[in-house]
């Protein structure tokens, strides 16, 4: 973790996303097209985090 707001905030982000993607997955049927799409914003914040 660091000091940084901005970089804190993109860190909680991609915990959210992680964790929203593991719900869905626990789901009987997961809806694989929320579950692309947030596995794609997840990498997004990944690569913000990592321009850091």
């Amino acid at each position: 973790m660091t000091d940084n707001p901005h970089l804190l905030q993109l860190e909680r982000k991609h915990a959210k996303l992680e964790a929203n993607i593991a719900s869905e997955l626990k789901r009987p049927m997961p809806d694989m097209n929320l579950v692309s799409k947030l596995k794609s914003e997840k990498l997004k914040v990944r690569d913000q985090i990592a321009g850091h």
